[in-house]
């Protein structure tokens, strides 16, 4: 039943940051399913003892091959799906947390949650990164594989 909650509600949270950011009405279902399939991969991983950091940067990188792969699919650009499907991944109620600590003069506490966020933060990065050169390296190996027509 968690996992049945967790799917729901990331749908329903990434496909209404779509229609926040005002993405193509065809398109918001779309970005719904990306950042599911982005949280449900993050969330498992987290379930079965993977640490976050890691586990953020597989998902990363699932969300970015999946918008490359719709934007090529449905003609639209990447972002579109990109930053719907990202926004579950986003640590801002940890960053929150850190912001409320240091006002509250934990400044122990302040420091782990903001070190933890920003390391969360950087994973996304690295995985949005990952994916796009990956993409690359198997783009160039299809071209070079390829047979020539030059006959």
């Amino acid at each position: 039943m968690d996992y049945l909650a967790q799917i729901v509600t990331s749908f329903i949270g990434s496909a209404g940051f779509g229609i926040i950011f005002n993405v193509p009405r065809e398109s918001i279902a779309k970005c719904g399913l990306v950042g599911m399939l982005g949280w449900i991969t993050y969330y498992g991983l987290t379930q079965y003892g993977m640490n976050i950091i890691p586990a953020t940067a597989i998902a990363s990188t699932l969300i970015a091959a999946i918008s490359q792969w719709f934007a090529k699919l449905y003609k639209t650009p990447m972002i579109i799906f990109i930053v719907g499907g990202i926004i579950p991944l986003v640590p801002g109620g940890m960053a929150y947390d850190a912001m409320r600590h240091f006002v509250l003069n934990d400044y122990n506490m302040a420091l782990m949650l903001a070190a933890k966020a920003f390391l969360i933060s950087g994973s996304i990065a690295i995985g949005l990164v990952f994916s796009e050169v990956l993409h690359q390296i198997i783009m160039k190996l299809m071209r070079r594989l390829k047979p020539s027509n030059a006959n």
